[in-house]
């Protein structure tokens, strides 16, 4: 309790604003002006690491932005001490627009998104021809979140010593999507790795994939100078890899001609996040064809205005049945 003297008036009480203190608070933010442009590699427990002019540099978000989290390739505004050095640690206070974003959910009935790359040009869907065996329906959701994510799908097939790639060449051939078939002879003498290296010159690629495919294997062998750890085996019973990646990692191919980010490998792969109407964007041929559809129409009804497009003769019919699979893929188990 708060004794007072004899000779006291209403200016010798102390008055407090707000409850934190006698500073008022203001919504005006700093801009950060001398902030410097980084690009964050991976993130592991709150702490960020970050490429800046070259420099590799520890940082963590600032308070201010919230529950706004920053993701492997995202591009940040950096403030604090950016030398590098061990024990030093900068301050990411903004995150600039994203050109891209690759996102997940647990399952189709999870409302929580989570974001995994940002920014990347191209997606990686590497999938094993044997040992596991192929799940398309996998596949399709990694496709699915591809175009809707703003990203370019590559189909990198490996094993083909295994089984032969024709199966799958033949349900994705007619949605014209970049392939490269690798085996294990060909990852081993480096041929496989020059052809992937094609695809992937100067753009920023995610590797995506489930246990055991031979996803960490080739990043490992497209970015030599910075290995990850062995590879895991496939349990002989439940035809599942150990996972060997247990975080996103942007790595830079030699020469600065490009960047890989490896991420985990899927188990699943939920598309809760998807508004199927931005899917149609991935067929330019098919687009103009739902100018007629009914408001709100998810391309596979009755009254869809592409089936008689497609019947005039203006796109393969074969496209549209490729459409309607990959939006009808949330209706389906991923192992079907």
């Amino acid at each position: 309790m708060r004794r007072y003297g004899k000779h006291t008036d209403e200016d010798d009480i102390r008055s407090r604003p707000n409850r934190r203190g006698n500073r008022p608070r203001t919504h005006i933010r700093p801009k950060h002006e001398d902030a410097v442009e980084g690009m964050v590699l991976t993130v592991d427990r709150g702490r960020l690491t970050c490429l800046v002019d070259g420099r590799i540099v520890m940082a963590m978000k600032a308070r201010e932005l919230g529950r706004k989290a920053a993701v492997v390739g995202d591009r940040v505004a950096i403030i604090g001490d950016l030398t590098g050095k061990k024990d030093t640690l900068a301050r990411i206070v903004r995150i600039e627009e994203r050109t891209s974003v690759l996102r997940r959910t647990a399952d189709d009935d999870d409302p929580y998104e989570r974001v995994v790359v940002a920014n990347a040009d191209q997606l990686a869907i590497v999938t094993a021809l044997a040992d596991p065996e192929p799940r398309p329906r996998l596949i399709d959701r990694c496709l699915v979140a591809a175009f809707d994510g703003g990203l370019e799908p590559l189909l990198v097939m490996t094993k083909s010593d295994l089984a032969p790639p024709d199966k799958l060449l033949e349900l994705y051939g007619d949605l014209d999507i970049p392939f490269v078939v690798t085996s294990r002879a060909e990852l081993e003498n480096g041929d496989a790795v020059h052809r992937v290296r094609e695809e992937l010159d100067g753009r920023i690629t995610a590797f995506i994939g489930h246990s055991g495919v031979g996803k960490t294997t080739l990043v490992n062998s497209l970015v030599p100078q910075d290995r990850r750890r062995l590879t895991g085996h496939v349990n002989a019973v439940t035809g599942r890899g150990r996972h060997t990646t247990t975080s996103a990692l942007a790595l830079p191919l030699a020469g600065d001609d490009g960047w890989v980010i490896d991420t985990p490998g899927l188990r699943s792969f939920g598309l809760h996040h998807v508004d199927p109407s931005r899917v149609i964007n991935a067929f330019p041929d098919l687009e103009p064809g739902t100018e007629g559809c009914p408001r709100a129409c998810s391309h596979d009804e009755p009254d869809c205005a592409l089936d008689q497009w497609v019947a005039d003769g203006h796109a393969d019919p074969a496209r549209l049945y490729s459409l309607r699979r990959l939006l009808s893929t949330r209706e389906r188990t991923e192992g079907d």
